[in-house]
């Protein structure tokens, strides 16, 4: 007996030794990643470290970010390297998840649009880390916006109280980002039909008719595009506002307020939507619509567009996305059949609330958070979106910064994009910081669009609501049939694939899907998001 028990005290006393030893090593390691850090200015930490990350990367970037600009400089003011991890954004889900659900994963999720029942789930478990902590001493910057605009930090907040991820914020006060996308009409073909800008839904439904039967750029082709951009959303999200619908802006897809109750309703269901629907039917049907907009991609876009076929679009800008100046004009928004005219493509200036992830395989949290906090500066928006004066950048006789010739004249036939993407890696959007209008230059057309569309803003912007735990794990199946059947109806309805004589069908099968609970767990996150 005694030579079976004298093994096992050894084993234990092994495994206390090397637990022992380990505790040592961390509290070593630290020790001394705390003597490394400096707690203010740069560098960020003495000796050089790497911090792993996984990037969700756009088409619209470049292949390697470490040969950018702007990040070959901030590695030289912060000793910081980054392995970027790039992954596409096509592909970025599925193997978000799987490193998630396998333990093989990095030590940020960067760009990674992380959401947010990935966010409670893997908060509460402890693989991704409480921020609130790491916020309150390492990252002042971000500390001041919370303070000035309290409903960023609510937004951002869990219903446990904790924080997990970084946001993308827009700067309340810049109107010009947080509208998105514009609306474009090409101001010649204007003329060229005998047409001033349309002003009702019906007004740019001849409009578009009169693009296509016409020929207004007198070249004998039937090649002009009447509306023509990157998914059917944007013109669907543009039109919203004349339909009476989507009146909380586009964070919230589904849901609105109802004008005539002033509750919370899935406005899919909707009178309204459904005359949206038709119209915008009437509109594919009749080939006025781009016919590949539901496959099209960015970058198919992006080439279609600097030909100079499409009588309207609903997209960045003209000039930016396609090269052309001075041949495209914003729009107001349209009045609606009942005579509503509202702006609703309209985001929150918390935008993209799981932009950054520290997870707990991170041995430097406290240095990764003041590497990511700079970015909520003004310093770090002016590096992020303008990258280095003289480089990049210059001030012109105001003292305004705006890019140097060789961005916005390429003498290799490049769009301005084409030639940001030389030197900056923010292209395609998603990345965590603060977007404010002195550094994330707007041109004067976006300007002027925006301003046109001001008088009609709605008023209140929801963000996306938060749910904890136990309401996600009930909302989730319930929103991905919903939501996806809600989808695929609508795509459905706008192709003619489904006839509106099924309208009422396709109401009481969403009823029937668990629409009252769905808006039970909705209503919910709306109250506590309000009583904050």
């Amino acid at each position: 007996m005694k030579c079976k028990i004298l093994p096992l005290i050894v084993t234990a006393l092994l495994l206390t030794l090397v637990a022992c030893s380990d505790k040592e090593v961390d509290s070593k390691n630290t020790k001394k990643g705390e003597e490394n850090l400096n707690k203010t200015g740069m560098p960020i930490v003495n000796e050089p470290i790497t911090i792993s990350f996984m990037t969700g990367k756009s088409p619209l970037t470049a292949d390697d970010y470490n040969k950018l600009l702007v990040w070959e400089k901030y590695e030289e003011m912060t000793n910081i390297h980054i392995d970027w991890g790039l992954v596409p954004t096509v592909e970025l889900e599925e193997k978000r998840n799987l490193s998630l659900a396998s333990g093989d994963y990095p030590d940020v999720l960067y760009t990674a649009f992380v959401p947010d029942t990935d966010l409670v789930k893997y908060g509460e478990q402890g693989v991704f880390l409480e921020l609130n902590d790491l916020i309150d001493k390492n990252m002042p910057n971000l500390k001041k916006l919370f303070e000035e605009y309290p409903e960023i930090k609510k937004g951002l907040t869990l219903p446990d109280g904790n924080i997990y991820s970084l946001p993308t914020i827009y700067s309340p006060d810049y109107k010009s980002v947080l509208v998105v996308n514009r609306p474009w009409i090409k101001e010649e073909w204007l003329d060229a039909v005998g047409m001033g800008l349309p002003t009702t839904t019906d007004e740019f439904y001849e409009y578009l008719k009169a693009v296509k039967e016409q020929d207004p750029n007198g070249n004998g082709k039937d090649d002009e595009i009447p509306f023509g951009s990157t998914s059917i959303d944007t013109l669907l999200y543009y039109l919203n506002g004349a339909f009476g619908v989507g009146n909380r802006g586009i964070n919230q897809p589904f849901i609105d307020m109802d004008p005539e109750t002033d509750e919370i309703r899935f406005y899919r269901i909707s009178d309204g939507y459904k005359e949206l629907l038709q119209y915008v039917n009437k509109l594919y049907e009749d080939k006025l619509i781009e016919q590949n907009i539901y496959s099209i991609d960015a970058n198919q876009f992006q080439a279609t567009g600097s030909e100079g076929v499409y009588g309207s679009s609903v997209t960045s800008n003209p000039e930016s996305r396609w090269g052309i100046e001075n041949e495209y004009v914003g729009m107001e928004p349209l009045i609606g059949p009942h005579g509503e005219q509202q702006h609703a493509y309209v985001g929150s200036p918390l935008s993209h609330t799981g932009s950054f992830v520290i997870t707990d395989k991170n041995k430097h949290p406290a240095a990764t958070a003041r590497w990511m906090d700079y970015f909520y500066s003004d310093e770090g928006a002016k590096l992020f979106f303008m990258g280095v004066e003289g480089e990049t950048y210059k001030k012109d006789e105001n003292g305004d910064l705006e890019y140097v010739d060789s961005i916005t004249k390429s003498t290799d036939g490049n769009t301005i994009q084409q030639e940001q993407s030389k030197y900056f890696s923010w292209l395609g959007g998603g990345y965590p910081g603060i977007v404010k209008e002195d550094y994330f230059k707007s041109l004067p057309s976006s300007l002027k669009a925006t301003e046109k569309l001001e008088p009609y803003l709605i008023e209140e912007v929801w963000p996306k609501f938060t749910f904890s735990q136990e309401e996600n794990s009930k909302l989730a199946p319930l929103a991905s049939d919903i939501e996806k059947y809600a989808n695929e109806m609508r795509d459905k309805f706008i192709t003619g694939t489904i006839s509106f004589s099924e309208w009422d069908k396709y109401v009481e099968t969403i009823k029937k899907m668990g629409l009252e609970e769905y808006m039970e767990i909705k209503n919910a996150a709306f109250k506590r998001y309000n009583e904050d």
